[in-house]
C-alpha cells in the first residue's frame, strides 16, 4: 500500500509540473480557437492536376481522392446535347427560345412529346410580332428555366459544363457526400465563374432527393452517374423529378447486367440477366424495367428518349410522367425472355395483355404462354428464363433526330461530335419494335460453317420479306423481325454453299440437329442496294478508339488517395497475362523436339531428312520429363523385389 501511494503521488507531481510549464509558454499566434492545428503546422497540399473539357476547366487531386474518368467525355458531351434539346422543348412551350453558342440564329419550333405542352406551343406560334418569345443564353439565370440536380458530382465537372454549355438553366445543384469533393467543387466553381448558377452541396443523394418530393420543389433534370450500380438511388430519383422531367442514369456494373451474376442483378434491378450476344441491349432494357417499376409505385411511368450502350457502361435518358391510367399498361410493356442454351434462339413472353373493346376502352389482362416447348424445336436443348425487361421501344426517334440535327449543324461544340453523330445515326436506323438481336458470328459458330458477309445475310433477310437493321450496341449485330425458323433456314441454305463436314459433328450437337432439317425457305444471297445502311456507307464512327493506355473503369475514390493511378498501372502490368504461359524460345523448342524420335522415319516414309524437326537417330535420347507411361511401366518391372529400389532406397545395378 505504501509503495502504491508513493507512485500515485509521483504521477500527480509530474502532471502538475507539466501543466505549470504549459501555462507559462506563450500561445502560438496562428493557433485557431477550436483547437485545430495552425496553418503552419499543416502538411503540404497534395499536388493537383488541371483538366480542360468542353468549356470547363477544373483542378482535382493527383491522388485518387475524388473520382474522375476522362474516358467518359463522350457520356458528358452526349448529356449536354440531350439536356440542351430538352431545354429547347421545355422552354419553347413557355415562349422562351434558347441560344446555343455556335448555332445559327434560326427559329426552331419546339415539338414536345406531351399533349399538354404541344397545345402551349401552338398558342405561342400565333403571338403578335411584339410578343416574340424571350431568349435564354448560356451562363445566364433563366427564372423559368430548368432546375438541375447532379446527385453524385465528385469534382463538379459535369455541373460546371451544364452551366457553361447548356442555356435556359435556373440553377444547378452539385451534390456529393464527400467533404473533400465538395471542397474541390467550391474551388472549381470559383475558377470557372459559375457561382451564380452552380450550388455545391454536401448530403446523401437519396436524402436530398427525398426532401424534394413535393411538386413545387422537384427538379426538372436529375443526373445520376454513380460508381457502379445506381439501384440505391432510383426510388428517390423517380419521386424527386418533376412531371415530364428528365432522368439521366448511368450504370457501370456491366458484369452484373450482362449475366455474370444473375442473382445479383435480380437483387439490384428486379430481373434476371442472361449471358447472350445481345447482353448489352438486354442490360439497357433491364435498367428501363427497373426505373418503370420504381415509378409505378407512385402512380408514375417512364417514356424512354434515348438508351445508349457504350464502352463499359449503359446510359439511359427517360422522362417521368404521372398518370394512373397509363400506369395500368406498364405490365404489358414488360416481357420475359426464353433463350435456348444450344442455338441461342430467343422468344419473348409479355407479362400483361392490353386489348381494346368495341367501346374504345382498353382492357388489361394476364398474358398467355409460354411461347416455347420444353425443348428447343431447332436443336433440342433446354431454355433459360430471363427478365422481366422493357419490351417497348428504347428510343424516341423524333427526339433522337433533333439531337442528331443539332450536333451535326454545330460539330465544333463537342470534342466527341463525330462519335455522337455515328452512334445516333445508327440509333435512328434501328428497328424500334424489335427487342434484342443476333450476331453474325453467333449464327455461324452454332452450325460450324464459314461466316457470310454482313451484306449477304442482310440481303437474304430482305429478299425473304423481313426487316433488318444494325444495332449501336454491337458491331456485327443482326436485328430482325424474322422468326428463328426463317433465320435458321437461311443459314441452312448458306451451309449448302459452304458445306460442313457432317462426320465431325456429334449427333447430339445443335449443329447436327439444325443441319439435319431441310430448309423450307430458299435464300437469295444476292446483294441488295438497301442492305447497306447509310451510316455504314458513310463510315461514321460508332465505337470508341483507345483514348489512352489501360482505359476503362477507374478505381473507386478513397480518402487520402490510397489507390493512386501510378500504383494501379503498376498492378495492371503485374497481373497482365498472369494465366498465360510465357512463349517458348524457338531455339529451345527446336532442341526439345530433337529429343523425340520421328515416327515416319521409323516407318520409312519421312522424306525431310535433316530438315525434320524430330530426331532420325536409331536410338534417340528421351528427356526424363517426357518418358511415356508405357516406358515407365517397363522400367519398373526390371527392379528386383529384393533390391533397395523396392524399399525406396538406391536403385539396383540393373537400373539406369
Amino acid at each position: 500500500m505504501r509503495e502504491a501511494c508513493t507512485v500515485t503521488r509521483w504521477i500527480l507531481l509530474c502532471r502538475a509540473q507539466f501543466m505549470e510549464r504549459k501555462a507559462q509558454e506563450p500561445p502560438s499566434p496562428p493557433a485557431m480557437e477550436n483547437g485545430t492545428r495552425s496553418c503552419e503546422e499543416r502538411p503540404p497540399a497534395d499536388p493537383v492536376a488541371t483538366v480542360t473539357e468542353g468549356a470547363a476547366k477544373i483542378v482535382f487531386p493527383s491522388a485518387n481522392e475524388v473520382f474522375y474518368n476522362p474516358v467518359q467525355e463522350f457520356n458528358r458531351d452526349l448529356t449536354c446535347a440531350v439536356i440542351t434539346e430538352f431545354a429547347r422543348i421545355h422552354l419553347g412551350a413557355k415562349g422562351i427560345q434558347i441560344k446555343v453558342p455556335g448555332e445559327k440564329d434560326s427559329e426552331k419550333i419546339a415539338v414536345d412529346l406531351s399533349d399538354q405542352e404541344e397545345e402551349t406551343a401552338e398558342k405561342n406560334e400565333n403571338l403578335a410580332p411584339g410578343d416574340r418569345p424571350r431568349t435564354a443564353a448560356v451562363g445566364e439565370i433563366c427564372e423559368e428555366g430548368l432546375r438541375v440536380l447532379e446527385g453524385l458530382a465528385a469534382s463538379g465537372l459535369r455541373s460546371i459544363r451544364f452551366a457553361l454549355e447548356v442555356p435556359g438553366l435556373q440553377s444547378v445543384v452539385a451534390n456529393d457526400a464527400s467533404a473533400r469533393a465538395v471542397e474541390l467543387m467550391h474551388r472549381n466553381v470559383e475558377l470557372n465563374g459559375v457561382a451564380h448558377l452552380v450550388q455545391p452541396n454536401q448530403a446523401d443523394a437519396r436524402m436530398l432527393m427525398y426532401q424534394h418530393q413535393k411538386a413545387p420543389e422537384r427538379f426538372d433534370v436529375i443526373d445520376l452517374d454513380p460508381y457502379g450500380s445506381p439501384a440505391p438511388f432510383l426510388d428517390a430519383a423517380v419521386q424527386a423529378v418533376s412531371d415530364g422531367g428528365l432522368l439521366c442514369v448511368t450504370c457501370t456494373d456491366m458484369a452484373v447486367l450482362a449475366g455474370n451474376s444473375g442473382e445479383t442483378c435480380y437483387s439490384k434491378y428486379g430481373a434476371m440477366a442472361l449471358k447472350s450476344r445481345a447482353c448489352h441491349e438486354m442490360a439497357l432494357r433491364i435498367v428501363l424495367h427497373s426505373l418503370d417499376l420504381h415509378a409505378n409505385c407512385y402512380q408514375r411511368y417512364i417514356v424512354p428518349l434515348l438508351s445508349i450502350s457504350a464502352d463499359f457502361y449503359v446510359r439511359v435518358f427517360v422522362r417521368v410522367f404521372t398518370g394512373q391510367a397509363k400506369v395500368k399498361s406498364s405490365a404489358s410493356k414488360q416481357a420475359l425472355v426464353f433463350q435456348c442454351v444450344g442455338c441461342g434462339a430467343f422468344y419473348l413472353q409479355r407479362l400483361g395483355k392490353a386489348s381494346g373493346d368495341p367501346g374504345g376502352r382498353i382492357k388489361f389482362s394476364a398474358a398467355c404462354g409460354p411461347p416455347v416447348t420444353p425443348e428447343c424445336e431447332h436443336c433440342g436443348q433446354r431454355h433459360q428464363l430471363g427478365g422481366p425487361m422493357w419490351a417497348e421501344p428504347i428510343h424516341d426517334l423524333d427526339f433522337v433526330g433533333r439531337v442528331l440535327d443539332a450536333v451535326t449543324a454545330n460539330p465544333g461544340r463537342f470534342h466527341t461530335s463525330t462519335r455522337i453523330q455515328g452512334v445516333l445515326s445508327v440509333v435512328t436506323e434501328e428497328l424500334p419494335d424489335v427487342p434484342l438481336y443476333y450476331t453474325l458470328d453467333q449464327l455461324s459458330s452454332t452450325i460450324h460453317c464459314n461466316t457470310p458477309r454482313l451484306l449477304q445475310l442482310r440481303s437474304a433477310l430482305l429478299h425473304a420479306g423481313f426487316r433488318v437493321s444494325l444495332s449501336h450496341a454491337c458491331k456485327n449485330a443482326v436485328k430482325t423481325d424474322a422468326p428463328p425458323e426463317a433465320l435458321w433456314d437461311i443459314m441452312r441454305c448458306w451451309e449448302k454453299e459452304c458445306p460442313v463436314k457432317r462426320e465431325r459433328l456429334s449427333e447430339s450437337s445443335p449443329a447436327f440437329r439444325i443441319l439435319a432439317v431441310e430448309p423450307r425457305l430458299k435464300a437469295n444471297f444476292n446483294i441488295r442496294e438497301d442492305a447497306n445502311p447509310s451510316s455504314r456507307q458513310r463510315g461514321l464512327k460508332r465505337f470508341q478508339a483507345n483514348p489512352e493506355a489501360n482505359w476503362g473503369p477507374r478505381p473507386r475514390a478513397r480518402p487520402g488517395g490510397k489507390a493512386a493511378s501510378e500504383d494501379l498501372a503498376g498492378r495492371r502490368r503485374l497481373l497482365q497475362n498472369k494465366r498465360k504461359e510465357p512463349a517458348e524460345d524457338p531455339a529451345q523448342r527446336a532442341a526439345r523436339l530433337k529429343t523425340f524420335p520421328c515416327k515416319r522415319f521409323k516407318e520409312g516414309t519421312c522424306q525431310l531428312g535433316d530438315q525434320c524437326c524430330y530426331s532420325h537417330s536409331p536410338a534417340a535420347p528421351v528427356a526424363s520429363g517426357d518418358i511415356p507411361i508405357e516406358d515407365c511401366l517397363e522400367t519398373t518391372t526390371k527392379i528386383s523385389p529384393g533390391s533397395k529400389a523396392a524399399d525406396g532406397g538406391i536403385p539396383g545395378p540393373g537400373v539406369d
